[in-house]
């Protein structure tokens, strides 16, 4: 029984040593920093500890997918801003909800009109600062230019190139501005703007993702590979959010639209 104690009491060490060999090639984190995602410490080590395990891949489903990425932004803060980049993308996003809002509706107001961009010889302006926007009836709105009768010509130009199908008459300082009847025609009509609308948006999005992956570039002699492609990634992954988010308003407006 005594013997069998000794043995027992030498039994952790020797699966200690056993296992040595094994964990000997590991490199070690330093006793301070235990959370680097954390606390902004940014010690070589971790930081290939980091790019390894990020890199990996795993099985979902029925295919194999790559782990999503998703890196400190103050880890990187020195190469690139991924707050920014986010943003701008969201931007894009944000843009197209408005054209949606503004632009590409089956029911009319005179607000529709309002935020409609007229190019005048003094600048830009809102319709709406240039001539007083009313409805006569649910086919017909009404802007008045007597204030600004200089710029009818440009008010009409820009209503008839709003993207918003309309064709609009001028009386004088007086523009008329027949609304369509919602047919199935119009709301188709709608439909394919909208479609293009989500088109130049994802256009804007594309040169939000090449500005910041020629950015990440400009770095690749002074960082690993490694960080390289998985900011590369990382940036990818936020653009094909981005779209996924686009394409969800394009088939929600479309459904509204077609009825």
């Amino acid at each position: 029984m005594a013997v069998a104690l000794r043995c027992f009491r030498h039994l952790p060490s020797l699966l200690y040593r056993s296992s040595f060999p094994r964990l000997r090639g590991l490199p070690q984190a330093p006793a301070a920093c235990p959370a680097l995602l954390l606390d902004g410490c940014r010690p070589s080590v971790h930081q290939r500890l980091l790019t390894r395990q990020l890199a990996t891949k795993k099985a979902k489903g029925k295919g194999q997918s790559q782990t999503r990425v998703n890196i400190s932004a103050a880890l990187v803060e020195d190469i690139i801003n991924l707050e920014e980049t986010n943003e701008d993308m969201q931007a894009a996003v944000e843009a197209l909800k408005e054209d949606f809002s503004r632009n590409l509706s089956v029911r009319t107001s005179p607000g529709v009109l309002d935020h409609i961009i007229v190019m005048t010889k003094d600048g830009k302006f809102p319709l709406n600062q240039l001539g007083q926007i009313s409805q006569k009836s649910p086919q017909l709105i009404i802007v008045n230019m007597t204030n600004f009768p200089e710029s009818t010509a440009a008010a009409m130009k820009a209503i008839r190139e709003s993207g918003m199908n309309l064709n609009p008459e001028v009386d004088g300082t007086i523009i008329r501005v027949p609304i369509p009847k919602v047919t199935r025609e119009h709301r188709e009509s709608l439909a394919k703007l909208a479609k293009q609308s989500t088109n130049k948006s994802k256009e804007a999005l594309r040169k939000v993702r090449s500005k910041s992956i020629n950015q990440v570039k400009k770095f690749k002699n002074k960082v690993s590979e490694d960080t390289i492609w998985l900011l590369e990634k990382q940036i990818q992954q936020m653009a094909d959010s981005a779209a996924a988010e686009m394409d969800k308003l394009l088939a929600a407006k479309t459904k509204e639209l077609l009825g």
